[in-house]
């Protein structure tokens, strides 16, 4: 497949994911279209980050996440490398949360 299909491919999934309004949806759509061992994957990679974006240590991670080495090292790759996708979720989730609190 052509990169430029492949391109016009990823934005009409993300199109696609940005029109879903809640968790209940974000789940119904995940679930048909991942497997189980992906929807896992993505799961586990994130909670990998969040645990580097926290300061846990390599050895730290595997023992509470059973992540791979492998997967930590991708991880902390795109976190240090990669177009900063994992630290704008951590950001926003953080807003949220104090605006949470905040409103409490």
């Amino acid at each position: 497949m052509k990169l430029e299909q492949q391109k016009i491919d990823q934005e009409a999934l993300f199109e696609a994911i940005l029109t879903l309004q809640n968790t209940e949806e974000c789940y119904a759509f995940f679930k048909d279209l991942c497997t189980y061992q992906e929807l896992n994957a993505m799961a586990q990679r994130l909670k990998v980050a969040k645990m580097l974006h926290e300061g846990y240590v390599f050895h730290e991670i595997v023992e509470k996440t059973g992540a791979s080495t492998a997967t930590i090292s991708r991880v902390n790759r795109a976190i240090k490398d990669g177009c900063n996708g994992y630290q704008m979720i951590f950001n926003r989730i953080t807003k949220e949360s104090h605006s949470n609190n905040e409103t409490l």
